[in-house]
Order: C-alpha cells, then sequence, then structure tokens
C-alpha cells in the first residue's frame, strides 16, 4: 500500500511521543485539505482546533522537528533525481499587530504619519524572520525544503550601532544575521548528501566571502548575485576594473514579467571572466584568496520607465564559453521560485492572519504551514513537468472519482492522467480552462484543494452510522 503525502512528509519525524507523532500528521492533513483558512476552520472542531493550540504551544515541539520529516523526505526526492540540485536561499519577514510585541519579538521600527511638533510618529513591529532553502529541478520542480531558521532581531538588536563604530569587515561571522546563509549552506550539502551536485544560489545579500570559502571547504558550489566590488587579481585592482577590460563574449534575449504582470523582452550583453578574488582587507590573514568565475550581464538599450536588467553573478562553476555564461544566467533566473514559495506562504496560508501569542507557536505553525504551501507548488510544477504521471500518487480514489464527476462530459474523453485532474481542481477554485489562458497557477489549485476537501467530506458524513 502507498504512503500518502503526510505519511511521506511526517514518517520520519520524531518528536518524543507517539501521540504528539499522530496529531503532528493529522494536523498536516487538516490544513492541506483546507488550506488558507483559519485554524478552527481547517480544524473543524473545538476539540480538535484545542488540541492544534495544545501542540503548538508544547515545549516539546519545535520547528526543527515538525521539519524533520520533510527534510528527511527531501532528501529522498533529491537522491531519486539526477543532474545538479539547484538550492535557493533567502529570508521573508512575516509581521504581526500585537497589544504586546515582547511575546512574539522586535523585527524593525515603522515611521508613521508626522506628529505636531515636526517629529514622526514611530511603531514597534513586532514578527519574526525566516531564513529557508528550497532544492528544485533545473527545471524547476520544487523538490523539498532542506533547511529553515526562525529568529527575531532582538538577538541581534544592536548591530546597526556597532556597525557604525567598527569597519563591518571586522565584524565576526557569527556575530551577524549574514551566519544563516553559511548555517543553511552546511545543513542543505549535508541534507542532499552529495556536494558535488548543489549548486546554492542567492541574491546580493548572500555576497558574503566567508559563504565562498565555507563552500570550498565542503565541496559544494555556489552562484550569487554580487553586491560588493571586491579586490581582484593582485590585490591592486577590483572586479569591476577587470571587468571593464573585459570583452563581451555575446549577447541573450530574456523574457520576463515585472511586479505588474506585464510581460517584458530584453537584450542582454554578457562578459564573463575568471579572476582571483581577494578577501576584505580586515580578514586576509583569516582567509585566503578565492579563483572565481564572474559573469555581468547588462541590458542592451533599456526602455524609458524601467530600470534596466543588471546582473553580476559570481560562482565557482566552470565557465569557459558563452554558453556556460547563458547557462549559469537561466539557473539564477530560477531564484524567482523561491519568491513564489514565500508568497504562497503568506498570501494563501495567511500566515500574517494568525492570531498565535507567542513566537514559539507561530514558528511552530509556520513550519505546519511551509510543507503546505511547498506540496501546492510541487503539485503546480509537477503537472506541466510530468503532465502524463499516475494521479494516484497525488489523489486518493475518492478524490479522483469525485473529480471525475465534476468534469462535464464530452464526446472526445480526456486522458485521465496528472495534468487532467490538476485542472479539475484548478477549475474547482476558479480557473476557467481557456484555449489561451496559460497552466494553473498556485492560487487557483490552493483554493480548489479547499473546495475539493469539503466535496469529499460531504458524502462522509452524510453516510448512515
Amino acid at each position: 500500500m502507498e504512503q500518502s503525502w503526510v505519511e511521506t512528509e511526517t514518517v520520519r519525524s520524531n518528536l518524543g511521543d507517539a501521540r504528539l507523532n499522530r496529531r503532528l500528521g493529522a494536523m498536516l492533513e487538516a490544513l492541506g485539505e483546507r488550506p488558507g483558512q483559519s485554524l478552527p476552520t481547517a480544524f473543524q472542531d473545538w476539540s480538535n482546533t484545542k488540541a492544534a493550540y495544545r501542540f503548538f504551544s508544547n515545549e516539546n515541539v519545535s520547528e526543527d522537528k515538525i521539519l524533520e520529516g520533510h527534510f528527511a523526505a527531501s532528501a529522498l526526492r533529491i537522491q531519486a533525481t539526477e543532474g545538479p540540485i539547484l538550492i535557493l536561499q533567502d529570508t521573508t519577514e512575516f509581521n504581526f499587530k500585537r497589544a504586546d510585541p515582547d511575546k512574539i519579538g522586535f523585527t524593525n521600527v515603522s515611521t508613521g504619519r508626522k506628529l505636531k511638533d515636526g517629529r514622526f510618529q514611530k511603531f514597534t513591529i513586532c514578527g519574526l524572520l525566516m531564513h529557508a532553502s528550497l532544492a528544485i529541478t533545473p527545471e524547476g520542480l520544487p523538490l523539498g525544503r532542506t533547511a529553515a531558521k526562525f529568529w527575531s532581531r532582538s538577538k541581534f538588536k544592536g548591530t546597526a550601532a556597532l556597525k557604525r563604530r567598527i569597519n563591518p569587515t571586522r565584524i565576526p561571522i557569527d556575530q551577524k544575521e549574514s551566519i544563516r546563509w553559511l548555517d543553511n549552506l552546511r545543513l542543505s550539502t549535508k541534507l542532499a548528501g552529495a556536494p558535488e551536485r548543489c549548486v546554492h544560489i542567492g541574491d546580493r545579500e548572500s555576497d558574503i566571502y566567508e559563504l565562498y570559502c565555507l563552500a570550498e571547504e565542503l565541496g559544494t558550489n555556489i552562484l550569487v548575485r554580487s553586491c560588493v566590488d571586491r579586490l581582484a587579481q593582485e590585490g591592486r585592482t577590483t572586479i569591476a576594473q577587470v571587468m571593464e577590460g573585459t570583452s563581451p563574449s555575446g549577447t541573450h534575449e530574456i523574457q520576463f514579467r515585472d511586479g505588474q504582470g506585464k510581460q517584458h523582452r530584453a537584450v542582454l550583453s554578457i562578459q564573463h571572466a575568471t579572476m582571483t578574488v581577494r578577501p576584505p582587507i580586515g580578514k586576509q590573514k583569516k582567509y585566503r584568496h578565492q579563483d572565481l568565475q564572474i559573469i555581468h550581464a547588462e541590458e542592451i538599450d533599456p526602455p524609458e520607465g524601467r530600470a534596466p536588467i543588471y546582473w553580476k553573478l559570481i560562482t565557482n562553476l566552470p565557465v569557459t564559453s558563452h554558453a556556460d555564461a547563458v547557462h549559469k544566467l537561466e539557473w539564477y533566473a530560477l531564484r524567482w521560485k523561491i519568491e513564489t514559495f514565500f508568497r504562497t506562504l503568506k498570501t494563501e496560508c495567511r500566515i500574517e492572519e494568525l492570531r498565535l501569542t507567542t513566537v514559539n507557536r507561530l514558528a511552530n505553525c509556520i513550519a505546519l504551514c511551509c510543507v503546505v504551501a511547498w506540496r501546492v507548488s510541487w503539485l503546480t510544477i509537477l503537472a506541466r513537468e510530468a503532465p502524463k504521471a499516475t494521479p494516484a500518487a497525488v489523489f486518493t480514489e475518492a478524490e479522483r472519482n469525485l473529480l471525475d464527476s465534476s468534469t462535464p462530459k464530452s464526446n472526445h474523453a480526456p486522458c485521465r492522467d496528472l495534468a487532467f485532474y490538476v485542472r479539475a481542481v484548478a477549475k474547482l477554485g476558479g480557473y476557467l480552462d481557456r484555449a489561451s489562458d496559460p497552466p494553473p497557477g498556485t492560487t487557483v489549485i490552493w483554493r480548489g484543494m479547499s473546495r475539493l476537501a469539503d466535496l469529499v467530506e460531504g458524502p462522509r458524513i452524510s453516510r448512515p452510522h
């Protein structure tokens, strides 16, 4: 008998108590059936809701233990694939409105309206941050989370003031929030079990010299967007100065959507070079130089009214040709997948509407919702990449029967593959399925799964006992 998706994601979770393990599975199933609903709606009655609240506040439960099973399942999915694994890293912030923000933790101070005395009103924003790593294939299929770190800025409060007195490059990395990039790289590489297959991708915030050194130490790969013009070659020049004298290797055309969803086209001029990158002056006694590849991609003739595209990438992967440089640009372009994951988590799971009152309860609930958000993203992309896959691996027999019944009869009987059932779920969520429509996205699939759960529940409760 095949495992359900809930069993797959929790079978290796160990909360130290069989009852807690069972409760974890039951709660994940409930949240997966009614994603985005309030906790009382998801858990259906007061008894189950109260048990969920007790679970989130249990001192033996933590976000690491909740995600332990999902991490193990992610490792199995990585091992079942071939070729490179792209591990995307990024940070997101969850903000909450609370009368007592100290119970959750400080994130930042927001500036409000101007007061009569000329000063601006200040508001303390409470919440927590999550730094996550998401493993995907080069085709964009999300294989699962590989690391996660939750924290509030109270631990690092005063760091900004410290930077005003001390050169930031002289502050030890373990005293900065930036340590999370190194922690996740180390944990994800260990989980994957094949350092040479991993390519850790990060935005400009990940441009950390210690990260380059750790990647070399672990024998793994990095592809990050640069924001620092570092010392290069013998130390008497910089990366930017070397790249100024590098001839373009060619051009590359890309298509993308802006924040408003408008389609754009851009032609990029590409330069690439291999050079010695030196550590900051304050760290040259502790860290050795690195031989890295630099890729610059700058838009040619950008239109007015839109910021030009200019990517500066650093990698320890081989880049010996124009085709290699384009290949790495295409990999970096997949970084938006983790942004989509965060948007799904915030918008569809409605994390910032949770009424839990302490940081530990919130972190435990968010960890559980992360698995649900991953499953929706996985299902969305899987239906595009492997449309002919067997639907039995995703949907139960009862769900397939209901989706069959909800599909209008036609003379042309469609193939009952995975793509058919995912589209049927999307239609329940408002997807129109017109010939010109793009494949269904996470939002309509999310809504459709919630409706499907209600349809499955109807016949069950109507049966005579």
